[in-house]
């Protein structure tokens, strides 16, 4: 069996509805126009920019590193990288990029791998560890 993302599975989900999925070819034609932003809940202290939202096990790993921060699942929340822009983040205490580059914020910011290449790696671990660290 092939691992498919969350898109992939999405996407092949809703052509077997029917639905067909349109990407844009050209989005830099769109410069200049303005959507509507997403504003985070008021609870949300850290917002998780990654490519897939954590489950199971990788859940479980984010929640001990939440604790180490002393945040919760509920004051998490998930987006993935392309929906940077429409999500009104200026209210974040923390910005996790996991997986995917960093952009622009003013709040306190973490780099890393996506979580699955953090849990088990010490190096990778220590040096999380060490970002948190440096911005508690």
């Amino acid at each position: 069996m092939t691992n498919l993302t969350q898109t992939q599975r999405d996407a092949a989900y809703l052509a077997e509805m029917g639905i067909t999925q349109w990407n844009l070819t050209h989005p830099e034609r769109l410069q200049g126009v303005e959507s509507q932003q997403h504003a985070l809940d008021e609870s949300c202290r850290l917002l998780l920019v990654a490519p897939q939202c954590p489950q199971g096990k990788l859940a479980e790993f984010l929640e001990k590193v939440l604790k180490a921060m002393n945040l919760s699942l509920e004051q998490v929340q998930h987006i993935e990288p392309q929906h940077w822009s429409q999500v009104n983040h200026q209210h974040a205490e923390w910005v996790w990029f996991s997986g995917c580059d960093k952009q622009e914020t003013a709040a306190k910011s973490l780099i890393s791998p996506v979580l699955e290449h953090i849990d088990g790696n010490n190096q990778q671990r220590r040096a999380l560890w060490s970002q948190i660290q440096s911005q508690q």
